[in-house]
Order: C-alpha cells, then structure tokens, then sequence
C-alpha cells in the first residue's frame, strides 16, 4: 500500500505542474474549438433552412417567398427558373450515385480487405495498402474529368452507344473507385484484429485458407465491415466535384418499368436512368451556388434546404454506423 501511495502522490504532482497544466489547457481549447465550429456550422445550416420554408419562415419574421416543407420533400420538380423546389428528383440522382458506386466498391473492397488480411504477405501489405490508399488522395475534381475523358468515351464504344455525354454511370464508377479505399482500410483493420486463435482453431478442423477467410474471418469482423460500408455510403452521398463534372445538371426522377408475374404486374427501376444525365443534391447545390441567383432569395436559401436534408442524411447513416459497430463487436479476451 506503501507503493501505491507514492505512486498517487507523484501523479498529482505531475499532473498539477504548470507544464501538464499548459498541455492540458492546450488539448481542451482545441477540442472545445473543434466542438464550437461544429455547432456553428450545424447552427448557420439550420437557421438559414429554417427560413427557406414556410412554417419557420413565418415564425421568424422572414418576409419574401418560402416553401413549405411538405412540398419541398415531395415535389417532383426542380426548376430554379420556375421556383419549383421539389427534392424527390435531387434524392433520385443521389440514390443512382449511391447504389452503382455501392455495386463497385463494396464487394472489390471486402475482396481487397481479405486479401491484405488473410493472403498478402507483410512486404506485399506494406506497399500494397499505402497505394491503395493514395486514390483517397487524389482530388475528386480529377476523377470527374477522368469520367467524362476516358469511362464515358469506353462505355460509348463498347457497352452502350446510346449514354450520353453526362451520365449517372460514369459518376457511379467514379465515386465507386473512390470509396475503395475506405471499405478496404476499414475492413481491413477490423480482419486483423481478430484473434489468430480463431484461425488456427479453423486449420485445425481441416479448414482451408478461403474457408477459414469467408467462414471464420469475415463473420467475426462483420461489425468493422458493415460500418466501412456505411460509412463509405455516406462518403458517396456527400461526393460533389466528380458526380457535378460526370453526372450532368438535369434533375429528374427515377422512372419506373413493369414486369407482368401473373396476375400482378411488379415495378422495378429503369436501369436506362444510369444512361442518362442526372443531377443529385450535391451536384444541385454547385449549380446553385456558381449560378445567377439574388442572395437571400428563394433559390439562394434552397441551399440550405437542400443541405439540411443532406446534413441528416448522412448523420443518420453515422448514427447507424456507430450502432452497428457497438452492438455487433465482438470482445475478445
């Protein structure tokens, strides 16, 4: 007990000298700084959307046009010459974006991940992951003209000679590529915290190295996988550059076809949408922004409408992300 005394008097101490209490001072103003600039930004995007529809707008004192929230979410135009301000058609590109970039990145990125867990070799890992992770690196507005320069051109000559020049497949391709790198690292990172114990336990049932990888791997780090997938959604959601330069500027909703089953007839998305030019929220907000709108006006404030929605998108699909990863982690001693 003795020990232990001293021990606790000589971290008091160190922890009451004025140098930790300059570091310490110096960690909490920079997370309080962190802190604050979030709640500012979180502030000036509700009160400015506040005032972009009707309701609040009113309450507010604010005068000129507004839109009311009901028809902001379920219009399905978006016209700035018409002051019609329908989102449905900006969440259709959006979702166009999301699943074709989903399609590409999820299971390449998965594959990669076993690969650099379970196959590669340390000198291969070691050169292998840090280039994986440079296409985080490079600037989406690069990703955007390589789209439109060489995707495009390749998909016209070989797949579909009717796509146009701006087009939602392109910009899915691109933005697939992109978000590789999280769902690899991630994945990654949560294969390799599993304990080598499971593995050897697997070869010693006979297992070979792919079943223990799929059957013993990918289960036990399923929680760091999934959350790499949600979190790289909303890498994809939030994209603006690349979808603004490859998917076009026209809003529109994503149309439905029919397949007859018997008696029923069953919708499914038109995959010809993927062909055409689109334009989802983020898109929609650069168009907005470089366009000749009055500041303050109708057009200007559906800004921050449109990134409202956007906002509470994307913190659900963190919400979920940090959920899932909680509830579904396994411990191991």
């Amino acid at each position: 007990m003795g020990a232990d005394n001293l021990t606790d008097t000589l971290t008091r101490q160190t922890e009451n000298s004025p140098r930790e209490l300059l570091v310490r001072t110096f960690f909490f103003v920079c997370a309080f700084v962190s802190i604050l600039t979030t709640a500012g930004i979180v502030f000036v995007l509700v009160s400015e959307a506040a005032t972009f529809f009707t309701g609040t707008a009113q309450f507010l004192g604010v005068t000129g046009e507004t839109v009311s929230l009901v028809d902001f979410l379920t219009g399905t135009t978006f016209s700035i010459a018409g002051d019609q301000f329908g989102v449905l058609p900006l969440l259709s590109g959006t979702l166009a974006i999301v699943i074709g970039s989903a399609v590409i990145a999820l299971p390449l990125g998965v594959a990669t991940a076993i690969y650099l867990s379970e196959y590669a070799s340390p000198r291969v890992r070691a050169y292998l992951k840090p280039a994986l992770e440079i296409l985080a690196g490079v600037p989406t507005v690069i990703y955007g003209f390589f789209a439109i320069e060489y995707i495009t051109p390749l998909l016209k000559q070989y797949l579909f000679p009717d796509i146009g020049f701006f087009n939602a497949l392109s910009a899915s391709i691109v933005v697939g590529i992109m978000i590789i790198p999280m769902v690899s690292s991630i994945s990654e990172d949560a294969m390799s915290a599993v304990p080598d114990e499971l593995r050897q336990a697997g070869y010693g049932m006979g297992a070979t190295k792919f079943d223990v990888s799929t059957g013993i791997v990918v289960p036990a780090a399923i929680s760091g996988i999934v959350s790499s997938f949600i979190l790289a959604i909303s890498r994809a959601i939030g994209e603006t550059m690349a979808v603004a330069i490859a998917a076009g500027a026209t809003p529109r909703l994503w149309t439905t076809g029919s397949v007859d089953a018997g008696p029923v007839s069953l919708p499914y998305p038109d995959p010809a949408y993927f062909l055409e030019s689109i334009q989802p929220m983020t898109g929609a907000m650069v168009q907005l922004l470089f366009s000749d709108i009055t500041g303050g006006g109708l057009a200007y404030r559906s800004l921050f409408g449109i990134g409202i929605t956007l906002f509470a998108i994307t913190l659900f699909m963190n919400i979920v992300s940090n959920w899932i990863a909680s509830r579904y982690q396994e411990a191991y001693d």
